[in-house]
């Protein structure tokens, strides 16, 4: 899977019809840059990097970043199986999204404050022409959120021609998607716009596993009968997403960029049928947008800066409601969140010899948040958070809505040194002063040696931090029945209770790789790792409830707080295999394995627990086929094996419930250099032998503790170059 971009030749249409890969060893010496926010060769970078070409992804069919996401070494990806954020997954043992950074040239596009948002769809890789994937702690370079790794989508630059291509796609359960790509140069300026949209009614489960969504009447809090099982909707799962990419390279050192991608869901994913009703209208409707200005300048021969400023909202869109138990099934309820962050990073690059690189960047970043509790209606943008006049249901009690305001300032430095040919070190650290949660210092350190032109071995070791999120320290929720005490106030069960003292959340990892090219066509990396979090956020029972609402009596209440820690070690066998078949035929073969143990503590239980969302074993093999210029097979096929789930197994301390190991295979196939050699035919088919399998869900009570994925699918796709 390690390999790496080159230019390739911009003639006409062979920029994105080219099929035939660089040997292993061009694409070793290739440069990357989000390593070390330098170009540098893979070689060089004491970090343990994996590069997904153009090339590569459209002939594995990464049509989006969650399905390349899924595809990688040390990734537990679970598909659909949760409200919020669609997907889940773990990388290398630390879960959820939000301790992934992802990025789009060096530009932050995940969620503003660093809460969870859907990697799926909605992060199409239309535009990609490399996706760079580091893996470990990068907070000395990156700051919050950076703590298993970064994802940095990099763009074409300013050396392709005019020109760019469409796509249409439609397949089965109504599944339908669309692309574009356009290259410009209007004057001066070099312009770049794309964008894709895409919707899919999806399977209706409930046809294909009757077992996990039996009928089952709809009942309140109270046992009051509201939906009779007859009388319920059939299972619903349908999805959309847009996105749009827009680039305006002024000058050679002056770049405008922004990015917007967008999310629906149902609200009831996940649940059981006894929970939530299935609605098509209940839905989560999430948009983000970056908007990012970069300029760079020399300030000498061997000195070079970049400014980068820039602006990012994330928004829940207040139509977004459910309809389930803690709504009675008979109204919806609403929610509204919005966070924005403005920045502006300063940084300077100094080649102080041929040996020594060093880097220093300094910023300031500020933040504003809103989260809604529940409401009864949708949030009205033009009222404010203080000005929607509206009451908890059953009550006349004011719904205060929660909002933040908050800063940091950061300063970071890093030093590379090339003892010798063969020996490499670097250290790095950035301090960063958060108005919130207080001060956070992280050091890098690393050191390549390479004995042999075969044998290349890294050592690294970095900590970095999470931020906590608006939708951690401001999440407040429940409803209350009416009911009152003897001084005429509501009583209320159950509520989540805000807490905006939370602090960070720290790790550390220490790593080992060694890269093996026993063969020119051969490439063999092995990736041994260690990771300890501290201070973990949690939801936690209140000793003593938070009386946050007036007028009311909270008890039984939970809030987010830092009581826990986790320990994990892992390893990741990739390797990666190209061949000369017999005629025009020539392939690739890749693969990983990946093995992982760990343990977590988790609020004030201090006995240890499995990790959550993990499969001890992952198999993970693909091959693509290639007939000259005219046609590409791709299989692809995953192993995961028993993975647990975010269920604690009551009748065996320090485990949880698990989810059965599974196989599912892929097929892609490509019919290139169609209609005048402009064209290409993609047949692309999903769970290839309609296999029937679950994946690992179960954190709430009243969520499934399996969740059942798709049958087979597919989609075929026409993509026409102009």
């Amino acid at each position: 899977m390690a390999s790496c971009w080159v230019p390739l030749p911009a003639s006409a249409a062979e920029d994105v019809l080219r099929l035939l890969p660089l040997s292993l060893e061009e694409l070793i010496r290739t440069p990357i840059i989000t390593a070390s926010r330098r170009i540098e060769r893979r070689d060089d970078t004491p970090a343990h990097v994996l590069v997904i070409t153009r090339e590569q992804i459209q002939a594995r069919r990464y049509r989006n970043l969650g399905e390349l996401l899924s595809d990688l070494p040390g990734v537990d990806f679970m598909p659909g199986s949760r409200s919020s954020i669609f997907n889940n997954f773990s990388v290398q043992g630390f879960n959820s999204n939000n301790k992934l950074l992802i990025m789009l040239d060096g530009v932050r596009i995940d969620d503003p404050a660093g809460g969870k948002i859907a990697v799926a769809h909605n992060f199409s890789l239309f535009m990609a022409r490399q996706v760079e994937v580091v893996y470990g702690p990068a907070a000395a370079l990156y700051g919050a959120d950076a703590v298993a790794g970064v994802v940095n989508i990099i763009t074409d630059g300013q050396d392709q021609p005019s020109g760019g291509w469409v796509s249409v796609g439609g397949g089965r359960f109504d599944s339908r998607e669309a692309q574009f790509l356009v290259r410009t140069q209007p004057a001066a300026a070099r312009i770049t716009v794309g964008g894709h949209v895409q919707r899919s009614d999806r399977a209706p489960l409930d046809r294909y596993y009757p077992d996990d969504y039996p009928l089952a009447d709809a009942k309140d809090f109270d046992g009051r009968l509201v939906t009779p099982a007859g009388s319920r909707r059939r299972y619903v799962d349908g999805i959309e997403s847009h996105s749009l990419f827009a680039r305006a390279d002024i000058t050679e050192h002056l770049t405008l960029g922004y990015y917007r991608n967008g999310f629906g869901q149902p609200t009831s994913t996940g649940d059981r049928t006894d929970i939530a009703l299935y609605d098509r209208d209940a839905r989560w409707e999430t948009t983000a947008e970056t908007l990012y200005a970069r300029t760079k300048f020399s300030l000498g021969q061997d000195m070079d800066a970049s400014l980068l400023v820039d602006y990012a909202r994330q928004e829940l869109d207040p139509e977004s409601n459910y309809l389930n138990i803690y709504t009675g099934f008979r109204e919806r309820g609403y929610t509204y969140a919005k966070t924005t962050r403005r920045g502006i990073e300063q940084s300077l690059h100094w080649r102080a010899s041929e040996r020594h690189d060093v880097q220093i960047g300094v910023g300031y970043q500020d933040y504003e948040a809103i989260l809604t509790p529940n409401l009864p209606r949708p949030y009205r943008r033009s009222l404010g958070a203080h000005g929607q006049g509206l009451t908890y249901a059953n009550t006349d009690l004011p719904i205060h809505i929660p909002s933040a305001t908050y800063h940091n300032v950061f300063g970071y430095a890093q030093w590379q040194a090339g003892w010798t040919p063969q020996f490499t070190t670097m250290i790095g650290v950035r301090h960063d002063r958060h108005s919130g949660y207080g001060s956070s210092l992280n050091p890098r350190l690393g050191a390549v040696w390479r004995p042999l032109e075969q044998h290349v071995f890294k050592l690294a070791y970095g900590e970095a931090f999470r931020a906590p999120s608006p939708d951690e320290s401001l999440s407040a929720y429940g409803a209350f029945s009416g009911a009152k005490d003897e001084a005429g106030r509501y009583l209320g069960e159950g509520f989540r209770a805000p807490n905006e003292r939370l602090e960070a959340e720290h790790a550390r990892t220490l790593s080992l790789t060694w890269d093996w090219r026993p063969r020119p066509s051969l490439n063999l990396v092995a990736h041994l790792y260690r990771s300890h979090m501290k201070n973990l956020i949690t939801t936690l029972d209140e000793a003593v409830p938070t009386q946050y609402i007036p007028g009311a009596v909270l008890s039984g209440t939970t809030a987010k707080g830092n009581a826990g820690e986790e320990h994990h070690t892992g390893l990741d066998l990739i390797g990666q295999w190209q061949f000369q078949a017999a005629g025009a035929w020539r392939g690739e073969v890749w693969g990983s394995l990946s093995l992982i143990r760990g343990d977590i503590q988790e609020g004030r239980d201090a006995r240890d627990w499995d990790l959550p969302y993990v499969a001890t074993h992952k198999l993970k093999l693909g091959s693509t086929w290639r007939y000259g210029e005219t046609l590409t097979i791709t299989p692809r096929l995953t192993w995961v094996g028993d993975t647990t789930t975010g269920r604690k197994d009551p009748a065996r301390p320090g485990r949880r419930l698990e989810t059965d190991a599974y196989w599912v295979a892929s097929l892609h196939v490509g019919w290139h250099r169609l209609l005048g050699g402009r064209a290409t035919l993609w047949l692309d088919v999903d769970n290839l032998f309609d296999r029937r399998y679950h994946v690992a869900h179960g954190a709430a009570s009243g969520t499934l503790v399996d969740m059942p994925q798709q049958p087979r699918s597919w989609m075929a796709t026409l993509e026409y170059r102009f």
